[in-house]
């Protein structure tokens, strides 16, 4: 009797991994730790025919025309997860910009450019690796994007979160953000093994009025 692994999910069947917010940095060890970058969560696939999706899974292929040509020149049969933002010199995530870009939900003379920052890997060679550790999907992630395209972005990580919190208030970015170690993905899960630590004030109320 045949033992063969179901097919890996297609990005269509994807769902984003959702975060958890807390007020400070997990103590202990345990945890890696990422900058959080202000921009709109975007899955996406690789190869020859390319695809992007929002958090809420609308089709945002045609949103960012020049992440497509970037994903189009890596391996078939990867599925993504990151943060697409618009960034300034050094780094730092400017979401205003990054939303009066998206809004046009195309690219146009004068528009900002955008960066695919990248801190996950769903599927890998055809194979689905969300029930394997973090530091392996990590090492495959990194592995993929050793010489990124043009526009994206490998999101590294560390282990001592206090100075990277630190870091993230005297830069003024939006915080950081905790993964637990040897965590699976839970897709479409709001889980306590991803946390979010903002900087006091990073997102001003009226977002979400609009």
């Amino acid at each position: 009797m045949s033992s063969s692994k179901p097919p890996a999910p297609t990005l269509a069947e994807l769902r984003p991994m959702l975060l958890c917010e807390r007020k400070t940095i997990p103590p202990g060890p345990g945890w890696h730790f990422e900058i959080k970058y202000d921009g709109y969560r975007l899955l996406a696939s690789t190869g020859d025919a390319p695809r992007l999706k929002s958090r809420n899974g609308a089709n945002a292929t045609t949103w960012f025309p020049e992440l497509v040509d970037a994903l189009a020149t890596l391996p078939a049969g990867y599925i993504l997860d990151g943060e697409v933002c618009v960034l300034d010199d050094i780094g730092k995530s400017d979401f205003e910009r990054l939303h009066a870009r998206a809004r046009r939900k195309a690219w146009y003379r004068g528009a900002d450019a955008v960066a695919y920052c990248v801190f996950d890997l769903l599927v890998g060679k055809g194979k689905d690796l969300r029930a394997q550790p973090i530091e392996r999907r990590k090492a495959a992630l990194q592995k993929l994007l050793a010489s990124p395209p043009p526009g994206m972005l490998y999101v590294a990580d560390v282990d001592d979160g206090a100075w990277l919190y630190g870091h993230a208030l005297t830069l003024g970015l939006e915080g950081v953000v905790g993964k637990r170690t040897g965590s699976v993905y839970r897709s479409g899960e709001r889980s306590r093994d991803w946390m979010k630590i903002k900087r006091p004030g990073a997102v001003p109320p009226e977002r979400f009025r609009r």
